[in-house]
């Protein structure tokens, strides 16, 4: 068994991810993991990814907030949601998102994804 006590998740800084806490919670330098790790972003208001795609899937779960996400198939047209509590959403591969903070509080939100 490997716990991360939120206190001592390590925070991990992506590329273009503005506004953002983001802290390892397993996988990586919080531990051993498989087929997966796990993360928890605080965004700020205004706070925001690009809209970038990667090859692997991602899954997202708002803890507290709304979260607006936009997310564009290649050759397709963005598409538009926003999310609220214990709502959640699945990034494909290649799939191009962006995360927007378009409120006035903090928004928490967990990501599951693939190494």
């Amino acid at each position: 068994m490997n716990v991360t006590r939120f206190a001592a998740a390590p925070d991990y800084f992506p590329p273009n991810h503005d506004g953002m806490r983001c802290r390892r919670l397993q996988g990586h330098e919080a531990g051993p993991a498989e087929s997966l790790w796990l993360g928890l972003s605080e965004i700020a208001p205004g706070g925001h990814t690009d809209l970038k795609g990667s090859g692997v899937e991602k899954h997202y779960v708002v803890i507290r907030g709304q979260l607006t996400v936009i997310a564009q198939q290649p050759g397709a047209a963005p598409e538009e949601k926003v999310l609220g509590p214990l709502d959640s959403c699945r990034i494909a591969p290649n799939e191009a998102r962006q995360l927007v903070n378009r409120s006035n509080e903090t928004v928490v939100v967990l990501l599951a994804m693939p190494f």
